[in-house]
């Protein structure tokens, strides 16, 4: 069965700096796009970045130039680093797996994760 598991979230400073983490096991997801999204509350989920399984990267303008998404394909896990956290960046984040598409849209994508909230302290 197809999981996704995000970590890493946590309570940080405003300026400061954090990696979340998405372990994915039970699929090729070497093969697959993988994306980072979050949810504010009261908010629609919305893009952060996301990465082609050949390493191709895209970024919402909000966090570009502060947050940079990889992936290790020997350990099937995806890293977004954060840094200069702003207040606004305040969300549950969510990693996603597509198999057929990528890019912003939450349609692109077939697995999800439970999400690991990021909680920014101005």
């Amino acid at each position: 069965q197809a999981q996704l598991v995000e970590s890493g979230g946590g309570l940080v400073q405003a300026g400061g700096s954090l990696r979340l983490s998405c372990a994915a096991s039970g699929r090729t997801f070497s093969r697959y796009a993988m994306g980072w999204f979050r949810q504010a509350p009261g908010k629609e989920r919305e893009f952060v970045a996301c990465i082609s399984w050949n390493d191709i990267t895209l970024y919402d303008d909000s966090v570009k130039g502060r947050f940079a998404i990889s992936r290790d394909n020997a350990k099937i896990t995806v890293y977004l680093q954060m840094n200069s956290l702003k207040f606004e960046d305040t969300a549950v984040y969510y990693c996603a797996a597509g198999a057929a598409g990528w890019g912003s849209s939450v349609i692109s994508y077939d697995y999800w994760g439970q999400g690991t909230q990021v909680t920014v302290s101005s």
